[in-house]
């Protein structure tokens, strides 16, 4: 059987990309499946260097112990099983101890009358540690799947892809620099020929599809979410207020591109435009709306261990539900409904 060829889109959300992490590891796992490329944002953009460094030496199992690899230094432990006996908390009353704990809230009221750059020489940014470990001859490898980092400007606004040899620690760090908690990476852009500051990709491509759009590639895009694109109750706290602001400018991007590849595909059928002269992208989304509704800025910001395994756990699920459902589309037609979404 011929492999069910994919380029995968993946959302930032700080430590929520460990829904991510388990939504891949269920896909590695598959041996119909072939990743061609990746398009990654903060997050994912760690994710996706995980995946390509492990890929390129160890094929489909290597990514998958790349990937477990990451998610123990982020959680700061060496077996997630370790936080089992949190487990009958369940997520959403973790979510709010952390959420109204004092470090916490100490942390988000110094963050909104506090610059990163008040901590001098004693600032250092958190990602440092984990992202300087990556083998970078792997993760810039030529070969498939070809892996796009996106980060936002911030002189112009505009979004920066990095690929290939401009994909480096700084470049990640730079994808998910959130600019209340840290300082603007600031390193040589080669598009601008200048030193230029960058702010996290989520602003401007979350995570940017069009890099994918490439003749090389495959026309299936498999993009897993893990901001709520919907939620059906009104924020009314200062907190649930925030949050919602920040899933609503996150995922405005996305939801931008996916309404153009609506278009072009009206066009198309119409006949309004020529078949062939754009691309039919076929899309398709791996989610769990319920679960990260029960979430905060908080449990994206701390991670915590118990929720950290919990959410790799939803993310095999529904990586396992899209395969049983919608494996069999991949190569013929989209599982969303983008006429539905944007009707």
């Amino acid at each position: 059987m011929a492999k069910k060829r994919i380029n995968l889109a993946l959302q930032g959300g700080g430590a929520h990309g460990a829904f991510t992490w388990g939504a891949l590891d269920r896909l590695l796992r598959d041996p119909d499946i072939e990743v061609c490329g990746i398009s990654g944002t903060s997050a994912g953009a760690l994710n996706g260097a995980a995946l390509k460094a492990g890929w390129v030496t160890g094929g489909a199992e290597g990514a998958r112990e790349n990937l477990a690899w990451l998610w123990e230094q982020v959680a700061g432990v060496t077996d997630l099983r370790m936080a089992d006996w949190l487990a009958p908390l369940g997520v959403g009353a973790l979510s709010r101890a952390i959420e109204y704990s004092w470090p916490v809230v100490v942390s988000d009221v110094v963050s909104n009358v506090t610059s990163p750059y008040a901590f001098g020489p004693f600032y250092r940014n958190p990602l440092t540690d984990i992202v300087s470990k990556f083998d970078y001859e792997r993760v810039c490898n030529r070969v498939a799947p070809l892996l796009y980092i996106c980060a936002t400007r911030v002189r112009n606004g505009k979004i920066r892809v990095f690929s290939g040899d401009e994909i480096s620690a700084e470049s990640i760090m730079a994808s998910a620099c959130l600019p209340t908690l840290f300082q603007a990476v600031e390193l040589y852009d080669s598009e601008t020929g200048q030193k230029e500051a960058f702010w996290d990709g989520g602003y401007t491509g979350n995570p940017a599809l069009f890099p994918l759009f490439n003749q090389n590639l495959p026309d299936d895009v498999v993009i897993i979410n893990i901001n709520p694109l919907e939620r059906d109750d009104l924020p009314v706290t200062p907190k649930q207020i925030q949050n919602r602001i920040n899933e609503i400018s996150f995922n405005s991007s996305l939801l931008r591109e996916l309404r153009a590849i609506e278009f072009v595909q009206r066009l198309l059928d119409r006949g309004t435009i020529e078949e062939g002269t754009m691309s039919r992208v076929r899309v398709h989304m791996i989610a769990d709306d319920v679960l990260m509704e029960q979430l905060s800025v908080a449990t994206k910001l701390v991670p915590n261990p118990a929720i950290i395994a919990a959410l790799r756990e939803a993310g095999e699920r529904a990586a396992e539900a899209f395969l049983e459902q919608h494996k069999d589309k991949i190569g013929t037609e989209s599982s969303v409904d983008l006429r539905e979404m944007f009707g």
